[in-house]
Protein backbone atom coordinates (compact mmCIF):
# COMPACT_ATOMS: atom_id res chain seq x y z
CA UNK A 1 0.00 0.00 0.00
CA UNK A 2 2.86 2.37 0.82
CA UNK A 3 4.46 1.62 -2.54
CA UNK A 4 1.14 2.30 -4.29
CA UNK A 5 0.79 5.69 -2.59
CA UNK A 6 4.42 6.57 -3.31
CA UNK A 7 3.90 5.99 -7.03
CA UNK A 8 0.77 8.13 -7.35
CA UNK A 9 1.98 11.17 -5.37
CA UNK A 10 4.49 12.73 -7.87
CA UNK A 11 1.88 13.40 -10.59
CA UNK A 12 -1.16 13.69 -8.32
CA UNK A 13 -2.45 17.11 -9.48
CA UNK A 14 -2.29 16.30 -13.18
CA UNK A 15 -3.79 12.86 -12.61
CA UNK A 16 -6.73 14.27 -10.64
CA UNK A 17 -7.54 16.96 -13.21
CA UNK A 18 -7.11 14.52 -16.10
CA UNK A 19 -9.43 12.02 -14.38
CA UNK A 20 -12.16 14.64 -13.97
CA UNK A 21 -11.82 15.64 -17.63
CA UNK A 22 -12.04 12.05 -18.83
CA UNK A 23 -15.11 11.34 -16.67
CA UNK A 24 -16.96 14.14 -18.47
CA UNK A 25 -15.93 12.79 -21.87
CA UNK A 26 -16.88 9.28 -20.74
CA UNK A 27 -20.56 10.00 -20.13
CA UNK A 28 -21.87 10.48 -23.70
CA UNK A 29 -19.99 7.45 -25.04
CA UNK A 30 -21.19 5.21 -22.21
CA UNK A 31 -24.75 6.44 -22.67
CA UNK A 32 -24.48 5.85 -26.42
CA UNK A 33 -23.23 2.34 -25.58
CA UNK A 34 -26.38 1.78 -23.51
CA UNK A 35 -28.61 2.90 -26.39
CA UNK A 36 -26.84 0.54 -28.81
CA UNK A 37 -27.17 -2.39 -26.40
CA UNK A 38 -30.74 -1.34 -25.46
CA UNK A 39 -30.11 -1.23 -21.72
CA UNK A 40 -30.65 1.39 -19.01
CA UNK A 41 -27.90 4.06 -19.18
CA UNK A 42 -27.34 3.67 -15.42
CA UNK A 43 -26.44 0.00 -16.00
CA UNK A 44 -23.72 1.12 -18.41
CA UNK A 45 -22.55 3.91 -16.10
CA UNK A 46 -22.33 1.49 -13.16
CA UNK A 47 -20.25 -0.83 -15.32
CA UNK A 48 -18.00 2.05 -16.34
CA UNK A 49 -17.39 2.93 -12.67
CA UNK A 50 -16.65 -0.65 -11.56
CA UNK A 51 -14.48 -1.65 -14.52
CA UNK A 52 -12.69 1.70 -14.57
CA UNK A 53 -11.88 1.55 -10.85
CA UNK A 54 -10.67 -2.07 -10.76
CA UNK A 55 -8.64 -1.78 -13.97
CA UNK A 56 -7.01 1.42 -12.72
CA UNK A 57 -5.95 -0.16 -9.42
CA UNK A 58 -4.89 -3.61 -10.61
CA UNK A 59 -4.21 -3.13 -14.33
CA UNK A 60 -0.88 -3.50 -16.07
CA UNK A 61 -0.83 -0.05 -17.65
CA UNK A 62 -1.06 3.09 -15.47
CA UNK A 63 -2.82 5.86 -17.36
CA UNK A 64 -5.05 3.49 -19.35
CA UNK A 65 -8.76 4.30 -19.01
CA UNK A 66 -11.31 1.49 -19.03
CA UNK A 67 -15.09 1.64 -19.09
CA UNK A 68 -18.31 0.04 -20.26
CA UNK A 69 -18.19 1.02 -23.90
CA UNK A 70 -16.48 0.13 -27.13
CA UNK A 71 -16.66 -2.76 -29.54
CA UNK A 72 -18.35 -5.11 -27.03
CA UNK A 73 -21.59 -3.10 -27.27
CA UNK A 74 -22.48 -4.59 -30.65
CA UNK A 75 -21.91 -8.14 -29.37
CA UNK A 76 -24.49 -7.74 -26.59
CA UNK A 77 -27.32 -6.39 -28.80
CA UNK A 78 -28.41 -9.78 -30.18
CA UNK A 79 -27.79 -11.48 -26.81
CA UNK A 80 -30.19 -9.14 -25.01
CA UNK A 81 -32.95 -9.30 -27.63
CA UNK A 82 -32.79 -13.11 -27.85
CA UNK A 83 -32.59 -13.29 -24.04
CA UNK A 84 -35.83 -11.29 -23.77
CA UNK A 85 -37.51 -13.72 -26.16
CA UNK A 86 -36.27 -16.71 -24.15
CA UNK A 87 -37.61 -15.20 -20.93
CA UNK A 88 -41.09 -14.70 -22.39
CA UNK A 89 -41.09 -18.32 -23.61
CA UNK A 90 -40.55 -19.73 -20.09
CA UNK A 91 -43.39 -21.64 -18.45
CA UNK A 92 -43.64 -18.66 -16.12
CA UNK A 93 -42.71 -15.71 -18.40
CA UNK A 94 -40.03 -13.37 -17.04
CA UNK A 95 -39.79 -9.74 -18.19
CA UNK A 96 -36.37 -8.23 -18.99
CA UNK A 97 -34.72 -11.67 -19.05
CA UNK A 98 -32.16 -10.41 -21.56
CA UNK A 99 -30.68 -8.24 -18.82
CA UNK A 100 -30.02 -11.26 -16.58
CA UNK A 101 -28.47 -13.17 -19.46
CA UNK A 102 -26.27 -10.08 -20.04
CA UNK A 103 -25.04 -10.10 -16.43
CA UNK A 104 -24.23 -13.81 -16.60
CA UNK A 105 -22.39 -13.29 -19.89
CA UNK A 106 -20.35 -10.43 -18.45
CA UNK A 107 -19.34 -12.59 -15.46
CA UNK A 108 -18.28 -15.44 -17.77
CA UNK A 109 -16.49 -12.91 -19.99
CA UNK A 110 -14.48 -11.80 -16.97
CA UNK A 111 -13.58 -15.37 -16.03
CA UNK A 112 -12.32 -16.03 -19.58
CA UNK A 113 -10.20 -12.87 -19.49
CA UNK A 114 -8.69 -13.83 -16.13
CA UNK A 115 -7.87 -17.20 -17.63
CA UNK A 116 -6.13 -15.47 -20.55
CA UNK A 117 -4.00 -13.55 -18.06
CA UNK A 118 -3.14 -16.66 -16.06
CA UNK A 119 -2.08 -18.42 -19.29
CA UNK A 120 0.02 -15.33 -20.14
CA UNK A 121 -1.70 -14.74 -23.47
CA UNK A 122 -1.17 -11.00 -23.09
CA UNK A 123 2.34 -11.41 -24.44
CA UNK A 124 0.94 -12.03 -27.93
CA UNK A 125 0.17 -8.33 -28.28
CA UNK A 126 3.88 -7.97 -29.05
CA UNK A 127 3.27 -9.87 -32.30
CA UNK A 128 1.12 -7.05 -33.66
CA UNK A 129 3.18 -5.33 -36.42
CA UNK A 130 3.61 -1.56 -36.51
CA UNK A 131 1.59 -1.10 -39.76
CA UNK A 132 -1.32 -2.87 -38.04
CA UNK A 133 -0.97 -0.53 -35.08
CA UNK A 134 -0.96 2.56 -37.32
CA UNK A 135 -3.93 1.28 -39.29
CA UNK A 136 -5.78 0.53 -36.07
CA UNK A 137 -5.15 4.05 -34.74
CA UNK A 138 -6.18 5.71 -38.00
CA UNK A 139 -9.31 3.59 -38.34
CA UNK A 140 -10.23 4.23 -34.74
CA UNK A 141 -9.83 7.99 -35.17
CA UNK A 142 -12.22 7.83 -38.13
CA UNK A 143 -14.72 5.71 -36.16
CA UNK A 144 -14.66 8.17 -33.24
CA UNK A 145 -15.08 11.10 -35.66
CA UNK A 146 -18.13 9.45 -37.27
CA UNK A 147 -19.60 8.75 -33.82
CA UNK A 148 -19.25 12.42 -32.90
CA UNK A 149 -20.88 13.55 -36.15
CA UNK A 150 -23.91 11.47 -35.16
CA UNK A 151 -24.23 13.69 -32.09
CA UNK A 152 -25.49 16.46 -34.40
CA UNK A 153 -28.92 14.87 -34.26
CA UNK A 154 -31.81 14.03 -31.94
CA UNK A 155 -32.89 10.51 -31.04
CA UNK A 156 -36.48 9.57 -31.73
CA UNK A 157 -38.14 6.33 -30.65
CA UNK A 158 -40.02 4.39 -33.32
CA UNK A 159 -42.07 1.22 -32.97
CA UNK A 160 -42.24 -1.01 -36.03
CA UNK A 161 -45.33 -2.92 -37.15
CA UNK A 162 -44.15 -6.06 -35.36
CA UNK A 163 -43.67 -4.15 -32.09
CA UNK A 164 -39.88 -3.79 -32.20
CA UNK A 165 -38.59 -0.55 -30.62
CA UNK A 166 -35.68 1.28 -32.20
CA UNK A 167 -34.15 4.75 -32.08
CA UNK A 168 -33.57 6.80 -35.21
CA UNK A 169 -31.49 9.95 -35.55
CA UNK A 170 -33.14 13.15 -36.71
CA UNK A 171 -30.40 15.59 -37.95
CA UNK A 172 -30.17 19.04 -36.38
CA UNK A 173 -31.00 21.96 -38.64
CA UNK A 174 -31.38 25.70 -38.63
CA UNK A 175 -30.19 27.86 -35.75
CA UNK A 176 -29.66 24.90 -33.42
CA UNK A 177 -27.18 23.35 -35.86
CA UNK A 178 -25.26 26.60 -36.32
CA UNK A 179 -25.18 27.26 -32.56
CA UNK A 180 -23.92 23.74 -31.87
CA UNK A 181 -21.20 24.10 -34.53
CA UNK A 182 -20.12 27.42 -33.00
CA UNK A 183 -19.87 25.85 -29.54
CA UNK A 184 -17.85 22.93 -30.94
CA UNK A 185 -15.42 25.36 -32.59
CA UNK A 186 -15.20 27.37 -29.35
CA UNK A 187 -14.31 24.22 -27.41
CA UNK A 188 -11.74 23.16 -30.00
CA UNK A 189 -10.22 26.63 -30.03
CA UNK A 190 -9.75 26.63 -26.25
CA UNK A 191 -8.22 23.12 -26.29
CA UNK A 192 -5.82 24.19 -29.05
CA UNK A 193 -4.89 27.66 -27.72
CA UNK A 194 -4.72 27.23 -23.93
CA UNK A 195 -1.65 24.93 -23.87
CA UNK A 196 0.24 27.56 -25.86
CA UNK A 197 -0.43 30.07 -23.07
CA UNK A 198 -0.06 27.83 -20.01
CA UNK A 199 0.25 24.14 -19.25
CA UNK A 200 -0.79 24.48 -15.62
CA UNK A 201 -4.51 24.49 -16.47
CA UNK A 202 -6.04 21.39 -18.14
CA UNK A 203 -7.21 22.55 -21.56
CA UNK A 204 -10.00 20.01 -22.09
CA UNK A 205 -11.61 20.55 -18.68
CA UNK A 206 -11.35 24.33 -19.04
CA UNK A 207 -12.95 24.17 -22.49
CA UNK A 208 -15.87 22.10 -21.17
CA UNK A 209 -16.46 24.48 -18.24
CA UNK A 210 -16.24 27.63 -20.41
CA UNK A 211 -18.58 26.27 -23.08
CA UNK A 212 -21.03 25.08 -20.42
CA UNK A 213 -20.95 28.55 -18.83
CA UNK A 214 -21.69 30.19 -22.18
CA UNK A 215 -24.68 27.91 -22.75
CA UNK A 216 -26.10 28.47 -19.23
CA UNK A 217 -25.68 32.25 -19.06
CA UNK A 218 -26.77 32.85 -22.67
CA UNK A 219 -29.69 30.43 -22.18
CA UNK A 220 -28.92 28.69 -25.47
CA UNK A 221 -31.31 25.97 -26.58
CA UNK A 222 -28.87 23.17 -27.45
CA UNK A 223 -28.59 19.47 -26.72
CA UNK A 224 -27.13 18.68 -23.29
CA UNK A 225 -26.12 15.50 -21.51
CA UNK A 226 -29.47 15.41 -19.71
CA UNK A 227 -31.57 15.91 -22.85
CA UNK A 228 -29.44 13.36 -24.71
CA UNK A 229 -30.13 10.70 -22.06
CA UNK A 230 -33.86 11.45 -21.94
CA UNK A 231 -34.14 11.34 -25.73
CA UNK A 232 -32.92 7.75 -25.51
CA UNK A 233 -35.56 6.80 -22.94
CA UNK A 234 -33.44 7.27 -19.80
CA UNK A 235 -34.50 9.09 -16.64
CA UNK A 236 -31.26 11.03 -16.22
CA UNK A 237 -28.00 10.43 -14.44
CA UNK A 238 -29.38 10.14 -10.92
CA UNK A 239 -28.69 6.69 -9.49
CA UNK A 240 -27.54 4.71 -6.49
CA UNK A 241 -24.33 3.06 -5.35
CA UNK A 242 -23.97 -0.27 -7.21
CA UNK A 243 -24.84 -3.27 -5.05
CA UNK A 244 -24.83 -7.04 -5.74
CA UNK A 245 -27.71 -7.95 -8.06
CA UNK A 246 -29.46 -10.77 -6.20
CA UNK A 247 -32.23 -11.04 -8.81
CA UNK A 248 -29.67 -12.59 -11.16
CA UNK A 249 -29.48 -15.74 -9.01
CA UNK A 250 -33.25 -15.80 -8.56
CA UNK A 251 -34.31 -15.61 -12.22
CA UNK A 252 -31.39 -17.04 -14.20
CA UNK A 253 -31.73 -20.79 -14.88
CA UNK A 254 -28.39 -22.46 -14.16
CA UNK A 255 -28.56 -25.13 -16.85
CA UNK A 256 -26.40 -26.47 -19.68
CA UNK A 257 -28.73 -24.70 -22.10
CA UNK A 258 -28.03 -21.33 -20.45
CA UNK A 259 -24.28 -21.97 -20.53
CA UNK A 260 -24.31 -22.98 -24.21
CA UNK A 261 -26.36 -19.86 -24.99
CA UNK A 262 -24.11 -17.31 -23.29
CA UNK A 263 -20.70 -18.96 -23.92
CA UNK A 264 -20.24 -17.81 -27.57
CA UNK A 265 -21.15 -14.23 -26.64
CA UNK A 266 -18.88 -14.30 -23.57
CA UNK A 267 -15.92 -15.68 -25.54
CA UNK A 268 -16.33 -13.15 -28.37
CA UNK A 269 -16.77 -10.24 -25.93
CA UNK A 270 -13.74 -11.38 -23.91
CA UNK A 271 -11.60 -11.61 -27.07
CA UNK A 272 -12.72 -8.25 -28.45
CA UNK A 273 -12.33 -6.57 -25.07
CA UNK A 274 -8.80 -7.89 -24.56
CA UNK A 275 -7.69 -6.97 -28.08
CA UNK A 276 -8.98 -3.42 -27.70
CA UNK A 277 -7.48 -3.10 -24.20
CA UNK A 278 -4.08 -4.48 -25.22
CA UNK A 279 -3.99 -2.33 -28.36
CA UNK A 280 -4.77 0.69 -26.18
CA UNK A 281 -1.97 -0.38 -23.82
CA UNK A 282 0.40 -0.57 -26.80
CA UNK A 283 -0.55 2.95 -27.86
CA UNK A 284 0.02 4.32 -24.35
CA UNK A 285 3.40 2.55 -24.29
CA UNK A 286 4.37 4.46 -27.43
CA UNK A 287 3.00 7.80 -26.21
CA UNK A 288 4.72 7.58 -22.83
CA UNK A 289 7.83 5.64 -23.92
CA UNK A 290 7.24 3.09 -21.19
CA UNK A 291 6.00 -0.50 -21.09
CA UNK A 292 2.92 -2.06 -19.55
CA UNK A 293 2.21 -5.60 -18.42
CA UNK A 294 -0.21 -7.29 -20.83
CA UNK A 295 -0.93 -10.35 -18.69
CA UNK A 296 -1.70 -8.23 -15.64
CA UNK A 297 -4.00 -6.06 -17.76
CA UNK A 298 -5.86 -9.18 -18.95
CA UNK A 299 -6.52 -10.26 -15.36
CA UNK A 300 -7.55 -6.75 -14.25
CA UNK A 301 -9.99 -6.41 -17.16
CA UNK A 302 -11.39 -9.83 -16.30
CA UNK A 303 -11.79 -8.99 -12.61
CA UNK A 304 -13.46 -5.70 -13.53
CA UNK A 305 -15.96 -7.36 -15.86
CA UNK A 306 -16.71 -10.16 -13.42
CA UNK A 307 -17.43 -7.68 -10.59
CA UNK A 308 -19.44 -5.47 -12.94
CA UNK A 309 -21.70 -8.41 -13.83
CA UNK A 310 -22.13 -9.35 -10.16
CA UNK A 311 -23.08 -5.76 -9.26
CA UNK A 312 -25.57 -5.30 -12.11
CA UNK A 313 -23.30 -3.50 -14.58
CA UNK A 314 -22.48 -4.31 -18.17
CA UNK A 315 -19.18 -5.33 -19.75
CA UNK A 316 -16.41 -3.14 -21.08
CA UNK A 317 -12.74 -2.80 -21.91
CA UNK A 318 -9.97 -0.27 -22.38
CA UNK A 319 -11.21 2.86 -24.15
CA UNK A 320 -8.64 4.33 -26.49
CA UNK A 321 -10.42 7.67 -27.00
CA UNK A 322 -10.69 8.46 -23.31
CA UNK A 323 -7.18 7.10 -22.73
CA UNK A 324 -5.72 9.52 -25.27
CA UNK A 325 -7.61 12.39 -23.62
CA UNK A 326 -6.17 11.30 -20.28
CA UNK A 327 -2.60 11.15 -21.58
CA UNK A 328 -2.92 14.50 -23.36
CA UNK A 329 -4.33 16.05 -20.16
CA UNK A 330 -1.26 14.93 -18.22
CA UNK A 331 -2.64 11.73 -16.69
CA UNK A 332 0.14 9.18 -16.29
CA UNK A 333 -0.53 7.20 -13.12
CA UNK A 334 -3.18 4.95 -11.66
CA UNK A 335 -4.69 7.92 -9.83
CA UNK A 336 -6.07 9.32 -13.10
CA UNK A 337 -8.13 6.16 -13.73
CA UNK A 338 -9.20 5.97 -10.09
CA UNK A 339 -10.24 9.64 -10.18
CA UNK A 340 -12.20 9.09 -13.38
CA UNK A 341 -14.19 6.26 -11.78
CA UNK A 342 -14.83 8.09 -8.51
CA UNK A 343 -15.83 11.30 -10.30
CA UNK A 344 -18.21 9.31 -12.49
CA UNK A 345 -19.76 7.81 -9.34
CA UNK A 346 -19.99 11.28 -7.79
CA UNK A 347 -21.84 12.53 -10.86
CA UNK A 348 -24.33 9.67 -10.57
CA UNK A 349 -24.90 10.05 -6.82
CA UNK A 350 -24.73 13.78 -6.08
CA UNK A 351 -24.16 16.14 -9.02
CA UNK A 352 -26.33 14.69 -11.75
CA UNK A 353 -28.29 17.95 -12.16
CA UNK A 354 -25.09 19.86 -12.90
CA UNK A 355 -23.53 17.36 -15.27
CA UNK A 356 -26.77 17.10 -17.20
CA UNK A 357 -26.36 20.80 -18.09
CA UNK A 358 -23.06 20.19 -19.94
CA UNK A 359 -23.71 20.73 -23.66
CA UNK A 360 -23.00 17.83 -25.97
CA UNK A 361 -21.17 20.31 -28.20
CA UNK A 362 -18.44 20.76 -25.56
CA UNK A 363 -17.81 17.03 -25.36
CA UNK A 364 -17.88 16.68 -29.14
CA UNK A 365 -15.30 19.46 -29.44
CA UNK A 366 -12.97 17.68 -27.01
CA UNK A 367 -13.39 14.42 -28.91
CA UNK A 368 -12.72 16.14 -32.25
CA UNK A 369 -9.42 17.46 -30.90
CA UNK A 370 -8.63 13.98 -29.63
CA UNK A 371 -9.31 12.59 -33.12
CA UNK A 372 -6.90 15.10 -34.65
CA UNK A 373 -4.20 14.16 -32.16
CA UNK A 374 -4.84 10.40 -32.42
CA UNK A 375 -4.73 10.06 -36.21
CA UNK A 376 -1.25 9.09 -37.42
CA UNK A 377 -0.81 11.86 -39.99
CA UNK A 378 2.73 10.65 -40.59
CA UNK A 379 1.25 7.58 -42.30
CA UNK A 380 0.53 9.68 -45.39
CA UNK A 381 4.18 10.71 -45.56
CA UNK A 382 5.61 7.22 -45.17
CA UNK A 383 3.22 5.28 -47.41
CA UNK A 384 5.58 5.54 -50.38
CA UNK A 385 8.68 4.90 -48.28
CA UNK A 386 7.68 1.62 -46.65
CA UNK A 387 7.28 -1.79 -48.38
CA UNK A 388 4.12 -2.06 -50.47
CA UNK A 389 2.92 -4.95 -48.31
CA UNK A 390 3.15 -2.83 -45.15
CA UNK A 391 1.36 0.06 -46.87
CA UNK A 392 -1.41 -2.33 -47.95
CA UNK A 393 -1.76 -3.68 -44.40
CA UNK A 394 -2.00 -0.15 -42.99
CA UNK A 395 -4.76 0.82 -45.43
CA UNK A 396 -6.67 -2.47 -45.08
CA UNK A 397 -6.65 -2.35 -41.27
CA UNK A 398 -7.89 1.25 -41.32
CA UNK A 399 -10.72 0.34 -43.70
CA UNK A 400 -11.77 -2.82 -41.81
CA UNK A 401 -11.77 -0.88 -38.52
CA UNK A 402 -14.20 1.65 -39.99
CA UNK A 403 -16.43 -0.81 -41.85
CA UNK A 404 -16.49 -3.75 -39.42
CA UNK A 405 -14.80 -3.79 -36.05
CA UNK A 406 -11.54 -3.02 -34.24
CA UNK A 407 -10.87 -6.62 -33.25
CA UNK A 408 -11.60 -7.99 -36.72
CA UNK A 409 -9.27 -5.37 -38.21
CA UNK A 410 -6.43 -6.45 -35.92
CA UNK A 411 -6.98 -10.13 -36.78
CA UNK A 412 -7.01 -9.35 -40.50
CA UNK A 413 -3.89 -7.18 -40.25
CA UNK A 414 -1.91 -9.76 -38.27
CA UNK A 415 -2.93 -12.58 -40.64
CA UNK A 416 -1.95 -10.59 -43.74
CA UNK A 417 1.35 -9.54 -42.15
CA UNK A 418 2.09 -13.14 -41.17
CA UNK A 419 1.34 -14.40 -44.68
CA UNK A 420 3.56 -11.72 -46.22
CA UNK A 421 6.35 -12.56 -43.77
CA UNK A 422 6.03 -16.27 -44.54
CA UNK A 423 6.08 -15.60 -48.30
CA UNK A 424 9.13 -13.36 -48.11
CA UNK A 425 11.05 -15.83 -45.94
CA UNK A 426 10.01 -18.75 -48.12
CA UNK A 427 12.00 -17.19 -50.98
CA UNK A 428 15.17 -16.89 -48.89
CA UNK A 429 16.10 -20.57 -48.72
CA UNK A 430 19.42 -21.16 -50.51
CA UNK A 431 21.78 -24.10 -51.04
CA UNK A 432 25.48 -23.60 -51.78
CA UNK A 433 26.97 -26.75 -53.31
CA UNK A 434 30.54 -28.05 -53.60
CA UNK A 435 32.42 -31.36 -53.84
CA UNK A 436 34.96 -32.42 -51.22
CA UNK A 437 38.25 -34.08 -52.09
CA UNK A 438 36.84 -37.49 -51.17
CA UNK A 439 33.96 -37.03 -53.63
CA UNK A 440 31.29 -36.15 -51.06
CA UNK A 441 28.79 -33.57 -52.29
CA UNK A 442 28.00 -30.89 -49.73
CA UNK A 443 24.79 -28.86 -49.60
CA UNK A 444 25.19 -25.81 -47.33
CA UNK A 445 21.66 -24.62 -46.53
CA UNK A 446 21.03 -20.91 -45.97
CA UNK A 447 17.80 -19.36 -44.70
CA UNK A 448 14.87 -20.54 -42.56
CA UNK A 449 13.35 -23.93 -43.28
CA UNK A 450 9.64 -23.96 -42.49
CA UNK A 451 6.34 -24.89 -44.13
CA UNK A 452 6.56 -22.05 -46.64
CA UNK A 453 10.07 -22.84 -47.91
CA UNK A 454 9.84 -26.64 -48.14
CA UNK A 455 9.04 -26.70 -51.87
CA UNK A 456 12.07 -24.57 -52.75
CA UNK A 457 14.20 -26.61 -50.32
CA UNK A 458 13.31 -29.90 -52.03
CA UNK A 459 14.10 -28.39 -55.41
CA UNK A 460 17.72 -27.75 -54.41
CA UNK A 461 18.67 -31.46 -54.40
CA UNK A 462 19.56 -33.65 -57.39
CA UNK A 463 19.08 -37.09 -55.84
CA UNK A 464 19.41 -39.02 -59.10
CA UNK A 465 22.75 -37.49 -60.18
CA UNK A 466 24.35 -36.93 -56.76
CA UNK A 467 27.34 -39.11 -55.72
CA UNK A 468 27.05 -41.96 -53.23
CA UNK A 469 28.01 -39.69 -50.31
CA UNK A 470 25.99 -36.56 -49.59
CA UNK A 471 26.37 -34.11 -46.71
CA UNK A 472 23.66 -31.55 -45.78
CA UNK A 473 24.95 -28.70 -43.61
CA UNK A 474 22.42 -26.60 -41.67
CA UNK A 475 25.02 -24.24 -40.17
CA UNK A 476 23.39 -21.13 -41.68
CA UNK A 477 19.82 -22.40 -41.50
CA UNK A 478 17.20 -22.81 -38.83
CA UNK A 479 14.66 -25.64 -38.81
CA UNK A 480 11.55 -24.05 -37.35
CA UNK A 481 8.52 -26.37 -37.49
CA UNK A 482 7.19 -29.89 -37.93
CA UNK A 483 6.80 -29.43 -41.70
CA UNK A 484 10.53 -28.76 -41.94
CA UNK A 485 11.35 -31.89 -39.89
CA UNK A 486 9.09 -33.94 -42.14
CA UNK A 487 10.81 -32.53 -45.24
CA UNK A 488 14.25 -33.55 -43.92
CA UNK A 489 12.94 -37.00 -42.97
CA UNK A 490 11.48 -37.53 -46.46
CA UNK A 491 14.66 -36.26 -48.14
CA UNK A 492 16.81 -38.74 -46.21
CA UNK A 493 14.41 -41.51 -47.16
CA UNK A 494 14.68 -40.67 -50.84
CA UNK A 495 18.50 -40.74 -50.73
CA UNK A 496 18.44 -44.08 -48.91
CA UNK A 497 15.98 -45.52 -51.45
CA UNK A 498 18.45 -44.46 -54.15
CA UNK A 499 21.18 -46.40 -52.35
CA UNK A 500 23.10 -43.33 -51.22
CA UNK A 501 24.41 -42.29 -47.82
CA UNK A 502 23.46 -38.98 -46.20
CA UNK A 503 25.07 -37.13 -43.31
CA UNK A 504 23.33 -34.17 -41.65
CA UNK A 505 25.44 -31.63 -39.78
CA UNK A 506 24.82 -28.62 -37.54
CA UNK A 507 21.21 -29.35 -36.66
CA UNK A 508 20.16 -27.68 -33.39
CA UNK A 509 19.95 -29.90 -30.32
CA UNK A 510 16.16 -29.54 -30.20
CA UNK A 511 15.82 -30.51 -33.84
CA UNK A 512 18.09 -33.53 -33.38
CA UNK A 513 16.04 -34.76 -30.44
CA UNK A 514 12.73 -34.35 -32.31
CA UNK A 515 13.99 -36.12 -35.44
CA UNK A 516 15.47 -39.05 -33.54
CA UNK A 517 12.27 -39.34 -31.48
CA UNK A 518 10.20 -39.46 -34.70
CA UNK A 519 12.52 -42.00 -36.34
CA UNK A 520 15.29 -43.62 -34.24
CA UNK A 521 17.15 -44.76 -37.36
CA UNK A 522 18.02 -41.13 -38.10
CA UNK A 523 20.43 -41.23 -35.17
CA UNK A 524 22.92 -42.82 -37.55
CA UNK A 525 22.47 -40.03 -40.12
CA UNK A 526 22.83 -37.02 -37.82
CA UNK A 527 26.27 -35.93 -36.63
CA UNK A 528 25.56 -34.77 -33.03
CA UNK A 529 29.02 -33.46 -32.18
CA UNK A 530 30.69 -31.28 -34.78
CA UNK A 531 34.17 -29.95 -34.16
CA UNK A 532 33.36 -26.44 -35.34
CA UNK A 533 33.48 -23.40 -32.98
CA UNK A 534 30.94 -21.56 -35.14
CA UNK A 535 28.34 -24.25 -34.42
CA UNK A 536 28.49 -23.76 -30.66
CA UNK A 537 28.22 -19.99 -31.01
CA UNK A 538 25.21 -20.31 -33.34
CA UNK A 539 23.55 -22.86 -31.04
CA UNK A 540 23.79 -20.44 -28.09
CA UNK A 541 22.43 -17.54 -30.17
CA UNK A 542 19.48 -19.61 -31.42
CA UNK A 543 18.57 -20.58 -27.87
Amino acid sequence: MTEFVRKIVPNAKDDVLAGITVSLAMIPEVVAFAFVAQIDPLVALSGAFIIGLIAAIFGGRPGLISGAAGAVAVIFVHLISEGHARGLAFETPIENMGYYYLLATVILMGIIQIGAGVLKLGRFVRLIPHPVMMGFVNGLAIVIFIAQVKMFSHKQLEVTADGVKKYINIPMEGSELYTTLALVLLTMGIVWLLPKLTTKIPAALTAILVTTGVVIFAKLNVSTVGSYIREGGGDGLSGELPTPNLELWEYLPFTADTFSFILPYAFLAASVGLIESLMTMNLVDELTESRGNGNRECMAQGLGNMMSGLFGGTGGCGMIGQTVININAGGRGRLSGIMMALTLLTFILFTDQYIEQVPIAALVGVMFMMVIETFAWSSFRILRKIPKSDAAVLIIVSAVTVVYDLAIAVFVGVIISALVFAWENAKRIRARKHIKEDGTKVYEIWGPLFFGSIQDFNGKFDIKNDPDMVEIDFMESRVTDHSALEAIFNLVGKYEDAGKQVRIKHLSEECQALMIKASPKLAGVIEPNVDDPRYHVMAKVMK
